[in-house]
């Protein structure tokens, strides 16, 4: 279960900061982090930094794909990690 937990606390600081990218990105006119790869973050278990980089950076605040799937996600996150904490530990 510790590399679990380790996995989840990197892949969550790597969106996080990737979040933080993309938006610099977004200011400075660059190019951008694809949707599908911020997407990707989050449902391979970095949902938390993701939601945590959009209410910090204020950045996809205004796209409902992310202000609802996001939190989705998230809550895939979390069933995701209570079943290999419930049934594989």
């Amino acid at each position: 279960m510790k590399i679990v937990v380790l996995y989840l606390l990197i892949v969550n600081i790597v969106a996080y900061f990737v979040m933080r990218h993309d938006k610099r990105l977004a200011r400075q006119r660059g190019r951008r982090v694809p949707e599908k790869t911020l997407f990707g973050y989050a449902a391979f278990g970095g949902a938390m930094g993701i939601w945590l980089g959009m209410r910090v950076f204020r950045h996809k605040t205004k796209h409902i794909s992310f202000l609802l799937g996001i939190p989705a996600l998230f809550a895939v996150n979390v069933a995701c990690v209570w079943y290999l904490a419930t049934f594989l530990a």
